[in-house]
């Protein structure tokens, strides 16, 4: 019997072992578990790059569906991204706000001015504090925030035109429609 044991419980082990790296084959690395999906999205207060004497605040967007979009100057992956988030600005599919992360205003003026603005608006977080509160990993990351101001959705990395078309707007679409 335990003889037999020795050949079984190393076996078993390989098998649970297994069974738990076949599951995390099966998740996508874009869709991370964030904690604040259901919750209030973390309030701030930010200097808008427009005009830095003003700030922004997500009070101003309370009763709307909008998206959060984090990026910077420096986020190589900010440019693939780019052209979709234009497209959707074109498409008034929700406000964007973009938070300019880690960024200097005029890299961020410049890059903007370069790809064209799709913020409405776009603000800084000079020492990243509001990514963190968000729990961003890197950037780009896109939050949806629902009309009593709750994260239903967060993507890390760049958007794509097939989750722009199989996610964003059919949640955009049914947040609007909801209470």
């Amino acid at each position: 019997m335990i003889r037999s044991l020795k050949y079984v419980l190393p076996l078993v082990t390989f098998l649970v072992i297994g069974w738990f790296l076949m599951r995390g084959l099966d998740r996508n690395p874009r869709e991370i578990p964030s904690p604040l999906i259901g919750k209030p999205a973390p309030d701030f207060s930010l200097p808008l790059l427009a005009d830095m004497g003003k700030t922004w605040s997500p009070a101003q967007l309370k009763g709307e569906v909008w998206l959060l979009n984090v990026w910077g100057s420096w986020c190589s992956a900010c440019q693939i991204e780019h052209p979709l988030l234009m497209d959707l600005a074109k498409a008034r599919a929700a406000p964007l706000v973009g938070l300019a992360w880690k960024d200097m205003p005029d890299n961020s003026k410049s890059w903007l001015k370069k790809f064209g603005d799709p913020y409405d608006p776009a603000v800084m977080d000079f020492k990243g504090k509001v990514a963190i509160d968000y729990g961003v990993y890197g950037a780009p990351e896109t939050f949806v925030i629902d009309k009593q101001g709750i994260v239903r959705y967060k993507h890390v990395g760049p958007i794509t035109l097939e989750l722009v078309n199989s996610k964003l707007l059919p949640l955009l679409v049914e947040l609007k429609a909801g209470p």
